[in-house]
């Protein structure tokens, strides 16, 4: 079972609307249900079901991998539209966040293998571009970082790997990137020169100062080697990701209380002229998984909705500013959560 696009689509064209009207959220039909999409595509799958996207949509969606692992894994890609705004999305740095992974392959299912006006539109105006899951060795060793035995690094684990979203230092050549998937990600984000990048990650359970659960966190550019105008560009697309959490998605998002380092992504494409935002997904237990995909997967429409019709311009950074802290974490499940959680 896959995703019925057309009332998903009405659904992302109301977040919009009410996004850029910064009013009581827009009167949207109910979401439909949510079918139960795999929070952990294997390794070997991701490339078929990638090659079946590719042929369903007669080729609008480009497949492609940017480079392998240290174990010899292909790290996918796939880029959707033509139009002139550009918007890369990366998954699953850390090999044990995954379930941005499964809401960008539905997000290309939708935006790729549609095809009324809806679709033949956005295609227009946007290209997206998608490193479906960067950290597959991660993935199969279920830990955070990528694999590689001679680690012996200043972000990482000697004798295991290095944490990738600590090397994309914009003064560090790709070919002598000491964590062989962050040199991938910094070629294809030079190759693609994306205005806007997500990056998709996972966190643990943490509530707001009423006690309600966090399910997402957010964070702009914190170095201030950023431009303030990307910053603020930063704080617009932060603004239309948060208001879709909590108003489509009926989430609880926050600020996340994430550092000023330049390797970090979200600080180093800052550095690199993008409007760079950190999404970190809570994990909220296996309960709550398909929820969290469908908000990773609304939040990926809206971005895109919203740069495609000019949209995303006219939000005030200055919200962004707004959005509550993180709180505390709920310390009766911190222990079984399985993410280590130790910054974006």
């Amino acid at each position: 079972m896959r995703i019925r696009p057309r009332p998903l689509l009405a659904l992302a064209t109301a977040t919009a609307m009410a996004l850029t009207t910064l009013s009581a959220p827009a009167h949207a039909a109910p979401a439909p249900g949510w079918p139960s999409v795999d929070p952990r595509p294997a390794n070997e799958a991701i490339g078929p079901i990638l090659a079946d996207l590719a042929h369903r949509s007669h080729g609008r969606v480009d497949v492609r991998t940017i480079g392998k692992t240290n174990e010899g894994r292909p790290v996918w890609a796939a880029r959707v539209g033509h139009g002139p705004v550009r918007v890369q999305y990366v998954t699953q740095q850390h090999g044990d966040e995954p379930l941005g992974t499964p809401a960008a392959i539905e997000f290309l299912r939708t935006v790729g293998v549609g095809n009324t006006f809806w679709h033949k539109w956005l295609r227009s105006r946007v290209t997206v571009d998608v490193v479906v899951r960067a950290n597959p060795d991660g993935h199969a060793h279920d830990w955070r970082y990528n694999y590689d035995p001679t680690a012996n690094p200043e972000y990482g684990e000697r004798g295991k790997g290095y944490d990738i979203n600590r090397y994309h230092n914009p003064s560090l050549a790709p070919e002598d990137n000491p964590a062989t998937e962050a040199g991938l990600i910094q070629r294809a984000y030079a190759e693609f020169a994306p205005d806007i990048t997500i990056d998709y990650h996972m966190q643990g359970r943490y509530v707001d100062a009423g006690g309600r659960e966090i399910t997402a966190s957010l964070l702009w550019p914190t170095n201030a080697g950023v431009s303030p105008a990307l910053v603020d560009a930063a704080k617009q697309v932060t603004v239309v990701a948060q208001q879709t959490i909590d108003r489509v998605a009926g989430g609880n998002a926050s600020q996340y209380p994430g550092g000023d380092y330049e390797g970090i992504a979200r600080n180093a494409y800052g550095l690199r002229g993008s409007a760079s935002v950190l999404l970190e997904l809570s994990a909220m237990g296996a309960a709550h998984e398909q929820d969290q995909i469908r908000s990773a997967y609304l939040v990926m429409l809206a971005i895109a909705q919203t740069a495609a019709d000019g949209s995303l311009h006219r939000v005030d950074p200055a919200r962004a500013d707004a959005i509550p802290p993180r709180g505390e974490p709920i310390r009766s499940v911190t222990a079984a959560v399985h993410v280590a959680d130790s910054g974006d």
